[in-house]
């Protein structure tokens, strides 16, 4: 079985715009995604030397408007360049998504991140408010209060931990973070790069 590390960052424009996408390649591919949520904002981005969005130069800020815009006209995928909530803190909702895979499997959790994703992007929700992730949870055919409260569980820390230092193993330093085999992909605009990698290894 052909197995994609997933690393995603559910508040992560660039997650959202490669999302669908990246599942729509596993299942052209006959291979398994393996999300793995991460500490992102708080320890690969210092770690690696990347800046919050709003310690990054002007210039930057502007231009990666316009790419946003591009891609989702490009691609056809709904998306606010400037959201109601965000920036927002992920941190509850990627150990949200970790629960999920501890409880359910991989597959569910994928279903949450793709809506954890939308919710911030082109919904314009709260990801940080308790009674949304709840609410995207059920909304997703899960008991969203229990997961809620299950993102703090020994196993949900764990794997988030444990996804954490497998990132830092691997030098990731954004998202989204495709790894097969030991090939790393950074950005959902490196998937055509990964479709070729999977092709290769049939």
């Amino acid at each position: 079985m052909k197995i994609i590390h997933y690393y995603l960052a559910p508040r992560s424009p660039w997650t959202y715009l490669g999302h669908a996408r990246l599942l729509a390649l596993a299942q052209k591919h006959g291979a398994e995604v393996e999300p793995r949520p991460f500490a992102m904002g708080d320890v690969i981005f210092p770690m690696s030397g990347g800046l919050q969005l709003k310690d990054r130069p002007p210039q930057r800020q502007a231009y990666r408007l316009v790419e946003l815009q591009r891609w989702s006209t490009y691609l056809g995928i709904p998306l606010h360049l400037h959201p109601r909530y965000f920036p927002v803190d992920e941190t509850s909702a990627a150990r949200m998504i970790a629960a999920t895979i501890v409880q359910h499997g991989n597959a569910a959790a994928l279903r949450l991140t793709g809506a954890v994703l939308r919710a911030v992007w082109a919904e314009e929700r709260d990801i940080s408010d308790p009674q949304t992730l709840t609410r995207i949870g059920t909304e997703c055919g899960l008991d969203g209060p229990a997961l809620y409260d299950a993102r703090m569980a020994p196993a949900a820390v764990a794997l988030y931990d444990r996804n954490t230092q497998a990132a830092i193993d691997l030098q990731v330093f954004g998202a989204p973070w495709y790894e097969f085999e030991g090939e790393s992909f950074w950005g959902q605009d490196r998937l055509e790069f990964l479709d070729r990698a999977l092709a290769a290894r049939a």
